[in-house]
């Protein structure tokens, strides 16, 4: 192991470089217009990869942007094979969403790595595939490891789980180990040991055959008014959600559990740079940290209807549309939630006008224990760089391949990432502090170490 981090000390340069490279390839899988971003960002990974050593490798598709594909299996059959699970493809990006500096053109200021994906996905991705090149290069590794990254997780991972189901042997290990996650601040490392999963439907609320003159106003029920009524209805004063059943299969949380989530709860300071002067809101009777972790929620993305351009037009419009999420908690399942929440949308739509609710992406729930073997086999790795100990904590998010892993090839799934709060992901400016990039190779090298015992 200890030549393994004098490799690292060695190559921060290298490292460095080879990341802002991977970083100035615009791999945007939302946008079929960089398509051939994204099969060059593939490509990119795959000679990486093949020049650290490991084998196998091979762009693999999927019936949409492919997966990168690489194994390293030398270790011995009595030790654990890990499977490492990243993605290359990023958030859509420009100038106009308030950025300082082209976000594909990559730069480090202030010890800062500036570019779309530095933290998510492609920094990350790098502390894993960099930390395994320095155990090739000083002996070989000490687990048995297979890389699978893959190029559509920010378009919802739409390809991924037909491509599990097909290649279940090719993928077939003891340990998944993923680090698009974050810590809580430079000093306090963080393990995500649950997920909430995710249902998103799209709401249509419709009146008149066509937009109408607002001048008929008073004679019909405006969609757009009609759709903030049945919004409103959604969520009880306390924040929770009004809906029947919505509550019915979560399970609850020990005392124990929810003192343990506490420790990492928001400061604060941790409100005021998130939220400014804003009153806390929110279901009664849990803290934030809470609220964000081990409750479900229901949330408002996005309202449109009638016109919202430049200047005024008085128009009745035809429709009024309203994106609607919920994230979800271990046990509930995203179909019957959506069900659940499409009744009650029917129940509370008035006689005046017409609702349709259509389903869009779903995803499940997921929980590794936090007495696993390979998650204080982490708690352990994060020791060589703090000395706070590592804090356990669910995400309020969502990493949908996990609960595919779990099902399908019944893997305990590690979340150990090195981003920050102030790293910006899918925001203008995103950022990657390279003190972070650097320790979190360091700490991969450590943890794989930690993993063979």
């Amino acid at each position: 192991m200890k030549d393994a981090l004098a490799y690292t000390a060695a190559n921060r340069e290298k490292f460095l470089n080879e990341l802002l490279a991977w970083l100035s390839i615009p791999s945007v899988s939302t946008d079929q217009a960089f398509k051939d971003d994204c099969q060059r960002a593939a490509e990119w990974c795959a000679d990486n990869m093949r020049a650290m050593g490991l084998e196998n490798v091979a762009v693999l598709p999927t019936g949409g942007h492919p997966v990168v594909y690489g194994d390293w299996l030398h270790a011995g059959a009595d030790k654990p094979t890990v499977l490492v699970y990243g993605h290359y493809d990023v958030q859509p990006a420009v100038m106009e969403d308030g950025w300082t500096h082209p976000p594909f053109e990559p730069i480090v200021r202030d010890g800062k790595i500036y570019a779309r994906g530095a933290t998510d996905d492609k920094g990350l991705v790098m502390c894993q595939l960099k930390a395994m090149e320095a155990l090739l290069a000083t002996g070989g590794a000490p687990v048995n490891v297979k890389y699978l990254i893959e190029g559509e997780e920010e378009s919802g991972s739409q390809n991924l789980q037909r491509f599990i189901s097909n290649n279940l042997d090719k993928l077939k290990a003891d340990i998944c180990l993923i680090s698009d996650t974050g810590m809580k601040s430079a000093s306090e490392p963080l393990l995500i040991y649950g997920l909430r999963g995710l249902v998103t439907m799209e709401l249509t609320v419709s009146g008149p055959k066509h937009d109408l003159h607002s001048g008929i106003g008073g004679i019909l029920h405006n969609p757009a008014q009609a759709l903030c009524e049945i919004i409103a209805k959604l969520h009880n004063p306390d924040g929770s959600v009004n809906v029947a059943g919505f509550y019915d299969d979560v399970q609850p949380v020990s005392d124990e559990e929810r003192a343990m989530l506490n420790l990492s709860n928001y400061s604060r300071q941790d409100w005021e740079e998130r939220m400014g002067d804003l009153p806390e809101w929110g279901e009664a009777g849990y803290t934030m940290i809470e609220r964000t972790s081990i409750r479900p929620t229901l949330e408002i993305n996005g309202i449109a209807g009638g016109y919202a351009g430049e200047g005024f037009k008085t128009v009745i419009g035809a429709t009024a549309r309203a994106k609607i999420s919920c994230r979800l908690v271990p046990n509930q399942d995203p179909f019957k939630i959506f069900e659940l929440v499409k009744a009650e949308i029917e129940r509370i739509t008035p006689p005046t006008v017409r609702s349709t609710i259509k389903l869009h992406d779903t995803g499940y729930p997921a929980i590794t224990p936090t007495d696993h073997p390979a998650a204080r086999a982490a708690v352990e790795a994060f020791k060589y760089h703090w000395e706070t100990p590592a804090l356990f904590a669910r995400m309020g998010g969502s990493i949908p391949v996990v609960a595919e892993f779990q099902k399908q090839l019944n893997l305990p799934v590690i979340l150990m990432g090195f981003g920050l709060p102030d790293s910006a992901a899918h925001g203008p400016d995103e950022s990657f502090h390279v003190e972070m990039y650097d320790k979190g190779i360091d700490t991969l090298v450590v943890y794989f170490h930690e993993l063979a015992k």
